[in-house]
């Protein structure tokens, strides 16, 4: 589940679709080169391992490789969204409600004999350091030994998903079998600091809300 505003935020500063693509060549130079691994991928599965941001994951410490971050229900995809949705709200007072935004949710087949499930025993143990809502020291710890060991995909439980469903973290982008996702949705999701509304694009009357209580887990 990503944001879709890319191509709606350079045609508004173009006047013509030639200046937009002019415009999207001069953004695309001054990105981080595509490692050698995530060429053959689509945009979507590639992005995650071209940037090494200063803010770190669950999985991923700062400055660290790149982490492909999934879900294997649609629900909890758009639970995690919601979740960094509210938090935004929350670690700014000043900002309103945010509107309504399009998402694009997407499946992608991973595959891999090199994978590590912490919801299943003997790792489930350490369950309270997997699941912990604030700290990722823990899981960024674990994440670079598994990396060490050439563990491609970790499987964990979603602590944002009221139901707690799993989670998947990719590691390397070699477990993408298909070079493109499939099954691409739009979504829009709105916040206020009480609730998050995601609802489909298409009127199929698919929708969810997540409380402030069920995403916060108290």
């Amino acid at each position: 589940m990503v944001e879709a505003q890319h191509t709606a935020s350079t045609m508004r500063l173009a006047d013509s679709l030639e200046e937009q693509a002019a415009l999207e060549l001069l953004l695309e130079a001054s990105k981080p080169p595509l490692p050698p691994a995530v060429r053959r991928l689509h945009y979507l599965l590639a992005t995650p391992f071209r940037y090494r941001p200063h803010l770190g994951s669950r999985f991923r410490a700062a400055f660290d490789a790149g982490v492909w971050y999934g879900a294997e229900a649609l629900r909890t995809a758009l639970a995690e969204k919601s979740y960094w949705r509210l938090r935004f709200l929350l670690d700014s007072p000043g900002t309103p409600d945010l509107k309504a935004v399009p998402h694009t949710a997407f499946r992608a087949g991973v595959r891999t004999a090199a994978a590590l499930d912490l919801t299943l025993p003997p790792l489930k143990r350490e369950r309270a350091v997997w699941t912990h809502r604030t700290s990722y020291e823990g899981t960024q710890a674990f994440a670079r030994l598994a990396r060490e060991a050439r563990i491609q995909i970790i499987r964990y439980e979603s602590v944002r998903d009221p139901e707690h469903a799993a989670c998947v973290a990719a590691l390397d982008p070699g477990v993408f079998g298909r070079g493109k996702p499939r099954a691409l949705e739009t979504w829009f999701i709105a916040a206020s600091r009480e609730r998050v509304r995601c609802a489909k694009e298409e009127r199929t009357g698919q929708t969810w809300e997540f409380g402030r209580e069920q995403l916060l887990g108290g």
